[in-house]
């Protein structure tokens, strides 16, 4: 794969040191500042910049100049999701990602022929470099293709933010400030060694970098010198687009020689409470219980003897799958059953010209965080296992859903409804 970016210290370390520094910082300051006080927030951000991520990052090797010109016009910006600025209590708000919308909009027919045709297009002309990917990590081209087009149209999408502003705002007062407070140090030291001009140093509202949309970390630890030149660039290079997002996926344990999963029909006699990474078999288990894949075709024999996984994104109200262990794996680049759903599919429209789902997507996807998150805080109640109360309707609280439906006596359908919470008792 050529030269990489030697990975960083142990995370853990450092983000004891700044959760510290942070305590500190925060006992500088008088009771917390009315949420409305924009200015005296700024004032606290430039604060926390200068106490907490100045010294965290000089001992990750980062220079007073580069630190500087990256906070030189040092603002927060109070447009992103999920902020939790001094004063206020977090609560799920509004979903900006349309990886956890609607599952027909996310699937339009628009977003599906523009990957797939583009991703046809890049086939031919990178088909060394996806051959060398493949044989390096057993990721298939189709797959690296289909993410790359996924997260920046094959390097054609705007990426219009200022990763240190969006990282440092989220840093200093998202619900996962740890998080993005790790992120804006990783991004310090790319600045630090130089590994893009400052006008590369753009990022998505999240903070993701470049083609593949690596957040800073992983730019760090997976990032690859596909073309041989010495630089993992992620930002100019195509061909080492490829290879990092390969060497990602090898990483994070992509079987080779598997496929990501199946389209399948689940008769009413196979709950779909069963869904679930925790819950596979192997996948001459399930056509057992009357699975079947949609196209008609028997399941490959080699598939057969390996394990899969129920996955119903919708509930019974859209398409239904049985997965193998790799679609866990893109998963691990975007924490979005649709994600790796779209991923799959378009790689496999890019290499076998395969149409739409055999099954509509119906009408859902439409309630917001907080009617989801009532939801789930009375299953939470009941005993259920939601995976957490975050407004998301993930496989845990889909089939906690079905759960409960199912003691309630009521037709199984694991997917969040309006009204349902009032129906839970």
């Amino acid at each position: 794969m050529g030269a990489t970016i030697p990975a960083p210290e142990p995370a853990l370390t450092r983000l004891a040191l700044i959760l510290a520094l942070t305590i500190a910082c925060l006992a500088c300051f008088p009771g917390p500042l009315r949420a409305l006080d924009r200015a005296a927030i700024e004032a606290q951000y430039r604060t926390w910049l200068e106490q907490v991520i100045w010294p965290a990052a000089r001992g990750q090797g980062v220079s007073r100049s580069i630190f500087d010109g990256a906070f030189r016009n040092a603002r927060l910006n109070w447009d992103l999701p999920d902020l939790v600025p001094p004063g206020t209590t977090a609560k799920p708000g509004k979903q900006r990602q349309s990886e956890f919308g609607a599952p027909a909009r996310y699937f339009a027919p628009a977003n599906l022929s523009g990957a797939t045709a583009t991703g046809r297009q890049m086939a031919r002309r990178h088909a060394t470099a996806l051959a060398r990917a493949e044989q390096a990590t057993g990721v298939p081209g189709r797959i690296i293709l289909a993410i790359w087009g996924r997260e920046s149209a094959y390097g054609r999408a705007a990426i219009p933010h200022d990763v240190f502003e969006i990282l440092g705002t989220q840093g200093f007062m998202s619900t996962r400030a740890s998080y993005f407070t790790e992120e804006l140090i990783a991004a310090l030291r790319i600045a630090q060694a130089g590994h893009a001009p400052e006008s590369a140093m753009k990022s998505s509202w999240a903070g993701a970098l470049g083609q593949p949309q690596f957040m800073p970390s992983s730019f760090l630890r997976y990032a690859a010198d596909g073309d041989g030149d010495g630089r993992a660039d992620i930002w100019r290079s195509e061909v080492d687009t490829i290879a990092s997002i390969a060497r990602y996926l090898g990483q994070h344990g992509w079987v080779a020689g598997r496929d990501w999963g199946f389209e399948v029909t689940v008769p009413d006699t196979v709950s779909c409470a069963l869904e679930g990474p925790d819950q596979g078999r192997r996948i001459s288990d399930w056509e057992k219980l009357g699975i079947r894949r949609t196209s008609g075709r028997p399941f490959p024999q080699h598939e057969q003897r390996g394990q899969g996984f129920l996955m119903m994104p919708a509930g019974r109200k859209g398409p239904a799958f049985l997965v193998t262990p790799n679609f866990y794996v893109l998963k691990d680049y975007n924490m979005s059953d649709l994600y790796a759903l779209f991923v799959g599919h378009v790689g496999d429209r890019i290499q076998y010209g395969s149409g739409d789902f055999a099954a509509p997507w119906r009408d859902v996807g439409k309630m917001s965080r907080a009617g989801i998150a009532d939801i789930q805080r009375r299953l939470e109640a009941k005993g259920h296992d939601v995976g957490g109360v975050d407004g998301l309707p993930g496989f845990k609280t889909r089939r906690s859903i079905g759960r409960w439906q199912a003691s309630a006596g009521l037709a199984e359908t694991c997917f969040p409804e309006a009204g349902m919470e009032r129906r839970i008792r």
